[in-house]
Parts: C-alpha cells; structure tokens; sequence
C-alpha cells in the first residue's frame, strides 16, 4: 500500500471572494501565494444561489489546476441556524446546508465548515440534539459524498453552541453517522470561549484536551485570526495576526506543531480588494516556521495515513 509522504508544514491561506464566479477565488488565492484556501459556496448573505452553470464547474476545475491550490475548504452561509427550535426555521436551514454539501461536492471542495447553531432559549442539551438531528439529515439526503462536515469551534457569542471541546463531542455523538464529521479549529474563537493558547503550557494543554474530549484526528482545518477582544470574551471578533490578544506566540506554536502539517490554515482577518492585508499576514505566519520549538507531543507524519482528514 503506497503512503502519502510526509508534509513539509501547513498549508497556509485565506478566504477568498467568489465574486464574479466561483473560480475567482483561486486567482485571488495565487495572487498572494496561497497553499489553501476558502471559500463561501454562494452569497455568505442570501439563502438561495443560482446553480452552477456547467461553464463555472469546468472553470473551476482549471483554475485549480494552473494555480496548483489543490487544497480548498468552504464556509456555509451565517443565516443557516442547525440548532433553531424554530421548526419553520430549521428546515430552511437544512435545505440550504444541503445545498451547500452538494455544491461543495460538485467542485470537489474537502470540507464545509459550519457553525454548529444556536439553541435561542432551548437550552443546550435541547440545542446539541437538534444540530445533530440536523446533520443526521443532511447526511441522509447526501449518501456516499467525499466533502465533510466539518464542525466549527464557536465563541461562544449569544446562545451559539460548539464554544465548548464537550459541546462540539457531545453533537458528534448524537450524529448518526459521526465518522462523517471533522471539526475546524478557530484560533481566535478558542481564545474567546476560554483556551488560553498564548503559552507554552496553555498550548499543550488545550490540545491535549481537545485530544480527550474529541479527537486530534478529527482536527481538518484551521482559522487563524487574532482577537480583538481580551481572552474569555465570547465576542467574536478577529483581528490582524500579532495585532491583538493573542499574540505572536501561539501562532508560533501551532505553524510548527508537526501533527498539523498538511492541513489547511486558512485567515479570515479584514483586507480589502488589493489583499494587502492577506499578504502581509501570510508573509509574518511563513516567518514564524521553523522559527520555534515544534510541540513536544507532535506526532511525526512521515508515513502516516491522512485520507481520513
């Protein structure tokens, strides 16, 4: 049995604008170098997209190709809500999601990351059984499909759900078909609800933890984003990568923690038109790699099967 060989460092990049097609966004992505990138599969702000035409799906297909981005991840729409009680509500988010997987897999894009939902009220235990009742359905109306789910850790903003290691554990055991699901690891949104990753220590511990809990297996993706707001805030707001809360360190840690590498890194820090501020993130994260102690606990990768992420 061949073996993928062992990745040389994380898979470094942005989110990106599908404005004007969806295969835009890998041109965007080449412009700074990306080695990843994500995507939103239509409008971020609209609950129905038009399909793609058969054009888009082959443009794509080549834009990939000739920029070399292989590796792309997509974010669904912010209006979708898994975890509503509001039944009217929940199964126009159900649709939506299914139409996003079915977007995803016809491009050939890995993983969907999604927020889990909000209970508004229900409760958590009420709202962790409705996101998995949710994705139960999704999965069934999507058999056999490569792309993933990939749940997002949250910041816990409001009644949001998955800002917690046992939340985002707990909504994969009451998934049906759990083994479908991977989980997206926010480095501003951890730091938010509560995982100190500044530190050495507090790095280690906190993955050692989501190790426990859920996995590091099931660790797909990531986003990199400073905090705006001070450690345990539940405000989700991202900042410029050294330019906040978080600070230089933890990025340090992650860009050159061994059980990483290969995975998607993707920014979803503000930037205008001219991806200055893509540019300048990507070029301060390359420089931290190799530039720092890698984890003591990372697993080395030469050899290992990765087909499951």
């Amino acid at each position: 049995m061949k073996t993928k060989p062992k990745p040389r460092g994380p898979l470094l990049g942005a989110h990106m604008s599908i404005a004007g097609g969806v295969g835009n966004a890998l041109l965007h992505g080449k412009r700074v170098a990306c080695e990843a990138i994500q995507i939103f599969t239509k409008s971020s702000r609209q609950w129905a997209g038009k399909p793609y035409t058969k054009e888009e799906i082959e443009q794509f297909a080549v834009n990939r190709r000739e920029t070399g981005i292989t590796t792309i991840i997509a974010h669904d729409s912010y209006l979708l809500n898994l975890g509503t009680p509001d039944a009217g509500l929940r199964k126009q988010s159900v649709a939506a999601f299914i139409d996003e997987l079915e977007r995803c897999e016809v491009l050939g894009v890995t993983h969907l990351v999604a927020h889990p939902g909000a209970h508004v009220g229900a409760g958590e235990i009420a709202g962790i059984k409705t996101i998995a009742k949710s994705l139960d359905q999704a999965h069934r109306a999507c058999p056999g499909y490569a792309t993933k789910i990939t749940l997002e850790i949250t910041a816990g903003q409001g009644s949001c759900l998955g800002y917690r290691f046992e939340q985002i554990g707990n909504i994969m055991d009451a998934t049906k078909e759990s083994e479908r699901l991977r989980v997206c690891f926010d480095t501003e949104h951890a730091f938010a609800s509560g995982y100190d990753i500044r530190t050495k220590e507090g790095y280690e511990r906190t993955f050692a933890e989501f190790d426990e809990v859920i996995g590091i297996d099931r660790l797909a993706a990531f986003h990199l984003n400073d905090s705006k707001k001070e450690f345990n805030s539940r405000v989700d707001r991202h900042e410029h990568i050294g330019k906040g809360h978080i600070g230089v360190e933890a990025f340090r840690l992650l860009l050159n923690d061994q059980r990483f590498w290969g995975l998607p890194m993707c920014l979803e820090t503000p930037k205008g038109p001219d991806l200055k501020e893509d540019q300048e993130n990507l070029t301060l994260l390359r420089s931290l790699i190799g530039n720092g102690t890698p984890s003591p606990n990372a697993l080395l990768l030469e050899g290992a099967e990765t087909e499951n992420r």
